[in-house]
Formats: structure tokens, C-alpha cells, sequence
């Protein structure tokens, strides 16, 4: 048996749905463990693109079991619908599993994102507007509905009557918004559970027999570690722990994970508001959205765009205790004359190596950066580390001796052919190639 789990260690969009996909292959079972539909993952297949926000990547192969885990927030209106977009896609739902203990977003906790927002004005937190945070408010305060609840008429209307009662207090008397209507809600929201009741099983016990009949399972985290509750750029963050998450998120104990492969840009993005020390608000930053296509999968907002930050991935391996690195989207920096890394921050007049707790601190932090050259060659159908050029192999190699961790792949592209096995997660053996 094998446990991997993938996180990503910046803010997001690191690529972790493509790199989920890729390790799928050799995984028997395939589990997101915690976020909700607020996380939106890509994957190019034979020049088709499908965008996923629920579906753990693994879906799009047909013989893998993918498992949405207690730790998720669903929303049964968009699962319906993504579902329905892959049928018609052609692609089987047949092995989807949905933990009968998932908490369900609902259309107040929708009501109740938007208007917090619009309330906090200035201070915006830059949230989805998708009922993330407010779902789980209701699963900290235990006044939550599961699937195991929604699937019970009786049970979901009376949780649902005491439940929009006290929102709709808080909609219409502190938010000023309109009421929201139980019949509504309760006959729209009832059949999508019967729609899904197929799916919903006990994952827990599911990912447990197959821990014991010596099965590989892979874990997918639904944002990045700088987003963690706990862990990142806190109170601008989601409302789950991608780092360390899984145990909790997927029901199983924690002797059940081998490897945490992390996944990276070769620069940094993130969407939304929140300290960001090396973006670059400048031609370069536009070059490289540009470039990279970064644009939100789900919101379709523009990214805020930096240089690679290597205090933030060492803090992301520390705290979520990677022991892989993925590096994607290289080709990205081809045709830049020069190409920077942040090695440490300069904060107070000293020289620091890791990420200060203190919103305010973060700000007064100057980034230290090693300048690279770079190269103008088309790197995108290179199939080893030897076949890029010499400055972006040391680029490469870098980041790997930065961050101190072996590089498991690299990706010089989108598609699936465009990533390049270094070393093979499941076996712990060097395939090709050397680092």
C-alpha cells in the first residue's frame, strides 16, 4: 500500500489537478479531502480541456474510484452540474464516491459570502462569493447538514427550517438583503440529493478497507498551503487545511501516508487580496499572465503575478511536510532576459529565511532575490532535464537545492505528454534523468 497526498505550495493554481491526473495512473483510488467548488482544476487531455471544481482529477480515468471526503464543503447545485458537463463530455461518473458525512452549501451560505463581502468593504478578504466560508462556520458551530442529512426528508426539513430562520434574520437585519424561501430551497435542494443518493457511502470505511487490502491511494488538496487556515497568509485564506488536512478530511490515520508531493509554479501567482512580497505589478507580471494564461478556472479573475518565492515553499514543505517537488510551468519564463528567485526577505534591517506570521511584518518584508539568466529557446517538447537549455536547467536545479527537496517531475507544458518523470513517486526509484 501507498498514500501520496498532493498539496500545492503557493496560493493556488499550481497545477495540482494536472499533477493529480498524472500520478492517477498507478493510484487505485483517487480522494479530494477538504475545500469546495471554489477550487477550479484544469486538465488537457488529447487536445480536449476539462474544468474541474468538485470531481477529484482523477475522474477522467475510468477504472479509478474517486472519493469526495468528509472534509469537503459540497454544493449539490454545482456537483449536479458538473456532473451533467462531464456526461455530455462523454466521460463515466460511474466511480464517483460522496462521504455521506460532507457538509452541504446551501443558498444561504451563498447569500451569506456575497453580503460579508460587500459589509467589510475596504477589508475585503477577496472570497469566491460560493459559500465556502459560511459552511463551514456552520460545521465548526455544529449547526451544519450533511449529505447523510439531506438524503433524509424529515431530517433536512427540520435542520433546514431552524437553520434559514436565524439566516434570514441575519440576511434581512443585518445585511439588509432579501429573505430567502424554505419551499424553494427544500424542493430544489432534496432532489439534487436524490440525484446524487447513488454516490453516498461511508468513505471513511471505504478508504480504510483499502488501506488494508494494500491498495494506492492518492489525496488531492483542493487550494494551496499559503491558503491553509492555520498555516497561510491568515485571515486572507480558505476556511480548511489543505496542509496536514487529509487524516481529518479523508477519514484514515495518518501511518496511511508515504509521500506529499508538492506542487509549484516556476514563479507565483494568486487570486484575490492578501500580502503577495515578490509580485510584479509591471510589464513583467503582465508578460507572464499573458504567457501563462492566468486567469481564475472558476472566477475568471486576472492572477497577481510574481517572481518564484522560496521562503514561501520552504514553509509550505515544512509545514505540510512535502517530501516532492512537482515544478510546472517552465516554459512560461522562456524569452525573459533575466529571471529572479526570492532566497529570503530583508524585514527591520535583518535578514530572515522564514514567513512571518504578522500581516503587518509581511508588508515591511523586502524580498533578497538571486537573478538567473534566461533563455529564449522553445523548451516545450523537451523530455528530459539534459534537453533544456544550460540557464534553465540551473534555474531548475535551483529551486531544487532551495527548497530541499528532490524534483519527483517538471512540466514544460499543459498536456499530459508535457510532463517530464524524474523520479517515480510509487516506486521511489530514479526513471531517467538525475537532479
Amino acid at each position: 500500500m501507498s498514500g501520496t497526498v498532493v498539496v500545492g505550495m503557493q496560493w493556488g493554481d499550481e497545477g495540482k489537478g494536472k499533477i493529480t491526473d498524472f500520478l492517477s495512473r498507478d493510484a487505485d483510488i483517487v480522494t479530494r479531502y477538504q475545500g469546495g467548488d471554489n477550487a477550479g482544476h484544469t486538465i488537457k487531455e488529447n487536445g480536449q480541456t476539462y474544468h474541474l471544481r468538485t470531481i477529484p482529477s482523477g475522474i477522467l480515468r475510468a477504472n479509478k474510484t474517486c472519493v469526495l471526503g468528509n472534509g469537503i464543503v459540497l454544493n449539490p447545485k454545482s456537483l449536479v452540474a458538473e456532473i451533467t458537463r462531464l456526461h455530455e463530455a462523454g466521460v463515466s461518473i460511474d466511480n464517483l464516491v460522496i462521504s455521506d458525512r460532507a457538509h452541504i452549501i446551501l443558498p444561504y451560505h451563498i447569500a451569506l459570502d456575497q453580503a460579508q463581502e460587500n459589509y467589510r468593504h475596504d477589508n475585503k478578504i477577496g472570497t469566491t462569493n460560493r459559500g465556502i466560508g459560511p459552511a463551514y462556520t456552520d460545521k465548526a458551530e455544529r449547526s451544519g447538514i450533511r449529505m447523510v442529512d439531506l438524503l433524509d426528508k424529515d431530517v433536512f426539513a427540520k435542520k433546514l427550517t431552524i437553520n434559514l430562520k436565524f439566516k434570514n434574520e441575519l440576511l434581512t437585519k443585518i445585511y439588509h438583503q432579501d429573505a430567502l424561501d424554505y419551499d424553494t430551497i427544500f424542493s430544489e435542494f432534496f432532489e439534487y440529493g436524490q440525484q446524487l443518493k447513488k454516490y453516498v457511502v461511508d468513505s471513511s470505511e471505504l478508504l480504510n478497507h483499502a488501506i488494508e487490502d494494500g491498495k494506492n491511494l492518492l489525496f488531492e488538496g483542493a487550494q494551496g498551503i499559503m491558503l491553509d487556515l492555520d498555516h497561510g497568509t491568515y485571515p486572507y485564506v480558505t476556511s480548511s487545511n489543505p496542509a496536514g488536512g487529509v487524516s481529518v478530511g479523508a477519514g484514515i490515520g495518518p501511518q496511511a501516508i508515504n509521500h506529499v508531493v508538492g506542487v509549484a509554479k516556476a514563479y507565483t501567482s494568486r487570486v484575490g487580496d492578501g500580502p503577495f512580497p515578490t509580485e510584479q505589478t509591471n510589464e513583467i507580471g503582465d508578460y507572464l499572465r499573458d504567457a501563462g494564461h492566468e486567469y481564475g478556472v472558476v472566477t475568471k479573475r486576472p492572477r497577481r503575478i510574481g517572481w518564484l518565492d522560496a521562503v514561501v515553499l520552504n514553509h509550505s514543505r515544512k509545514v505540510a511536510g512535502v517530501t516532492e517537488l512537482c515544478l510546472n510551468s517552465i516554459d512560461v519564463l522562456t524569452g525573459l532576459e533575466t529571471i529572479k528567485i526570492c532566497v529570503a526577505y530583508e524585514l527591520h534591517g535583518q535578514r530572515i529565511d522564514y514567513y512571518p506570521a504578522s500581516l503587518k511584518d509581511i508588508a515591511d518584508c523586502t524580498p533578497i532575490y538571486e537573478e538567473f539568466p534566461g533563455w529564449q529557446e522553445d523548451i516545450t517538447h523537451a523530455q528530459n532535464l539534459i534537453d533544456l537549455p544550460e540557464n534553465a536547467q540551473r534555474y531548475v536545479q535551483r529551486i531544487s537545492e532551495l527548497v530541499k527537496l528532490p524534483l519527483a517531475t517538471f512540466s514544460v507544458g499543459p498536456d499530459r505528454e508535457q510532463t517530464i518523470v524524474l523520479k517515480d513517486v510509487w516506486k521511489q526509484s530514479v526513471l531517467n534523468g538525475h537532479i
